[in-house]
């Protein structure tokens, strides 16, 4: 069976993106992996919150222009931290012949990491760009972990966790091959 990825951009909305910590340096990332996905022929999938906070149609909901979806590329709507809840996330990327799934976004330990552990559950294979996800801009010392911190322990925790029949990489975008990624699963 062929090996297929698709991009996630995980909520990178105008709001979100003006809390997020790195956020030049993320989207810029984002941005590169896009270009390079899209050069393949990979699908990029873009999955933008609606909720009181991020109403539907206002500045602060749409992505921000420098990710903001092509026509023609799918855009999954959700309520909740889950982009597999309640959408056609699942039905969408099997509709494309998705197998692996590449992860980048906001909110590091809410979205991207809630995403990713329901795309294992509904059998895809997950690569999280380390250096492509981001949380929000927050002291350094207080009850949350600081953004670095947080980054880091989650792709520490992306690189142990075990899966039974999936595999799970923590991949610098400057490895994420889209091109060697399509060889057939072993």
């Amino acid at each position: 069976m062929p090996h297929t990825p698709a991009l996630l951009v995980i909520d990178m909305q105008n709001a979100l993106v003006a809390i997020a910590h790195r956020a030049a340096e993320t989207v810029a990332v984002i941005s590169g992996l896009r270009e390079r996905a899209r050069a393949a022929g990979v699908p990029v999938v873009t999955v933008q919150q609606q909720d009181d906070e991020l109403e539907v149609g206002t500045e602060r909901w749409r992505v921000t222009p420098e990710l903001a979806p092509d026509a023609g590329e799918t855009v999954v709507h959700k309520t909740s931290p889950d982009g597999f809840l309640g959408t056609d996330l699942d039905r969408t990327l099997r509709a494309l012949g998705v197998t692996e799934v590449v992860v980048t976004g906001f909110a590091t330990e809410i979205c991207v990491d809630t995403t990713a552990r329901q795309a294992l559950s509904h059998q895809y294979d997950v690569v999280l760009v380390a250096d492509g996800h981001t949380t929000s801009v927050r002291p350094e010392t207080g009850e949350y972990a600081s953004p670095n911190d947080s980054i880091a322990h989650h792709n520490e925790i992306f690189r142990h966790l075990g899966f039974p029949g999936r595999s799970i990489r923590v991949l610098p975008a400057s490895e994420v091959d889209f091109a060697a990624t399509r060889e057939p699963r072993r």
